[in-house]
């Protein structure tokens, strides 16, 4: 079965290549042409009574030419990306290219053409998306579903006209982009294009110019949401919080006590006094909440997957860190704990990590559970994005609630249910359970 898989991937890979390149090369005349050899091709078989083949070898001679006239496009240019650090998915933006003429003659009539990386996935990930969406046609529909997004496709770039680029000179163009989905958007090189004399076929020539960027999640407005929890002593104080490591709550100097860390001995007062001296700090009590995002799932590019990243992101947007941490929890190679609030790291690093986060399949959730039980004695509070409402999620968070953690549910499903979900252990605060369907993210969120 696998070897048809196999023959099946090779198949989608080379027209895929082969409409990518026509696509590209051939000008809406050129494609008038291709259409007209394809009608006269019926007729060249019979020249006796038809005189259709006349028409296809005359059609066929102009693409001929064409293409030969191609091979003459050999300039020389070079240009200069400026990119922007991040943009976001869904939300249009445009940079600027500076293109350089290095030949002797103005440059007229080009088209310029971002060439980004394949976007083609390897067998593993296409046999992985194939076996998912063959798993929902038996289980759930006697059709297949139409997909909304192509799951392996960053974002779609807009051809940009370049104006006369005079000898040695330099233009500057703005190309457009619209972002489909979170990740690393990877650019190999830049492509001017030029059509033949009869405005069929593009000659290219192309400038290496390798570059990245990173498309951030999606992200959806919140109203204004009161955090579960109160605030909680943490053990360290502000100097846990803090980048530099020490903290301004300094009350006084005392005698070294066992079991002091030795980060905190006051040097000078050791050398005048003849002892150890340490500082000591107030200890502190502030906010501390915990957003679990769930990353179990057999679909590796699951549209629910990718919106339930947009939910937890908005989360992190919306809560203030200013006089608060944040906990980002999930599972993923391994139990992964970022955090960000008040000097440790900004929301900008916790959306950084949410780009880049994937589907773990390898793992149970039990992985993520004991990664979030672990931090429930710091945690004022926690939100759980899930992707699920079964029994193992369930189980998970009854024992939050059983350590008196308030929680807040979110559920995202691909599907809206048949019936609404039963709040289990969210039975006794309804208001803080919610399931949402991927495609009507913003409204159900909008009612929170």
């Amino acid at each position: 079965m696998k070897l048809i898989w196999r023959a099946v991937y090779r198949f989608y890979r080379v027209m895929w290549r082969l409409l990518h390149w026509a696509h590209r090369r051939f000008t809406l005349a050129g494609w008038l042409v291709l259409v007209g050899v394809g009608v006269t091709a019926l007729g060249v078989l019979d020249t006796e009574t038809s005189l259709t083949y006349q028409g296809f070898v005359l059609l066929v001679l102009l693409l001929v030419g064409a293409f030969v006239s191609s091979w003459f496009f050999r300039l020389h240019f070079s240009a200069v990306r400026r990119l922007p650090r991040f943009a976001t998915a869904g939300q249009i933006f445009d940079y600027r290219v500076r293109i350089r003429n290095l030949t002797r003659k103005t440059q007229k009539g080009l088209t310029l053409l971002e060439n980004p990386a394949d976007p083609r996935p390897s067998f593993e990930q296409w046999l992985a998306q194939q076996l998912a969406e063959e798993r929902k046609v038996r289980s759930l529909r006697l059709s297949r579903p139409q997909q909304r997004y192509n799951p392996f496709r960053i974002a779609t770039l807009e051809n940009a006209s370049v104006p006369p680029i005079p000898p040695q000179g330099e233009v500057e163009v703005k190309v457009a982009v619209t972002p489909l989905r979170r990740g690393l958007f990877r650019f190999e090189g830049l492509i001017l294009a030029r059509p033949d004399p009869f405005g069929l076929f593009q000659a290219f020539a192309r400038i290496p110019a390798p570059e990245t960027m990173l498309i951030l999640p999606k992200r959806y407005p919140l109203p204004e949401i009161a955090m579960p929890g109160e605030v909680r002593f943490q053990e360290g104080g502000v100097a846990l919080a803090s980048n530099v490591g020490q903290s301004d709550e300094f009350i006084s100097l005392r005698e070294y006590r066992r079991g002091d860390p030795l980060r905190r001995i006051h040097w000078r007062s050791w050398a005048r006094i003849g002892k150890p001296i340490v500082r000591e700090f107030e200890d502190e009590f502030f906010s501390r909440h915990a957003l679990v995002l769930d990353t179990f799932s057999h679909e590796p590019f699951s549209e629910a997957f990718e919106e339930a990243v947009s939910v937890a992101a908005s989360f992190a947007c919306a809560i203030r860190t200013q006089e608060s941490l944040l906990d980002l929890l999930f599972v993923g190679a391994q139990a992964y704990c970022f955090t960000s609030g008040r000097g440790l790291a900004h929301v900008d690093q916790i959306l950084e990590i949410l780009a880049s986060v994937h589907t773990c399949a390898d793992k149970s959730f039990d992985a993520l559970e004991t990664l979030a039980l672990n931090h429930t004695d710091a945690v004022s509070g926690c939100i759980c994005v899930l992707l699920a409402w079964d029994a193992p999620r369930r189980r998970f968070v009854e024992k939050l609630k059983a350590v008196n953690i308030p929680v807040r549910v979110v559920v995202v499903v691909a599907d809206k249910p048949d019936k609404p979900f039963d709040p289990g252990p969210m039975r006794d605060a309804p208001e803080h359970f919610h399931t949402l369907v991927a495609g009507e993210i913003e409204q159900g969120l909008s009612q929170l």
